[in-house]
């Protein structure tokens, strides 16, 4: 059950990326014909950014002992204080939580 959960999370945020990225696309092609703005263009930047972190981490997904490299090279980001999941991705945890929390308030209630 709690794997299921935890997938359901990861699919969430998979599609929330695959939807960024498609807006940052729009952005940089309308950037092209003169019709976006510093600040759309400013969001569209920073999504390119998770994109490469994402591109980034897919490197350590290929090597063997990647359920091991991954976790481990979150952690030294946080202790080194750089973010390397895409933005998307941080929210997961929020999510699970609250998740969690509704799920307890409901079986307290029954």
């Amino acid at each position: 059950m709690r794997l299921k959960r935890d997938m359901l999370i990861l699919k969430e945020a998979l599609a929330q990326e695959k939807k960024e990225t498609k807006d940052m696309l729009v952005t940089y092609k309308r950037y092209t014909k003169k019709q976006a703005s510093r600040e759309d263009l400013k969001e569209a930047n920073k999504q390119f950014a998770d994109l490469l972190k994402g591109l980034g981490l897919g490197v350590f997904a290929v090597l063997p002992f990647a359920p091991i490299t991954i976790p481990l090279v979150v952690k030294l980001g946080k202790i080194v204080g750089v973010d390397v999941l895409p933005s998307s991705f941080n929210n997961m945890a929020e999510k699970k939580r609250l998740r969690d929390s509704a799920k307890l308030a409901k079986t307290k209630n029954n």
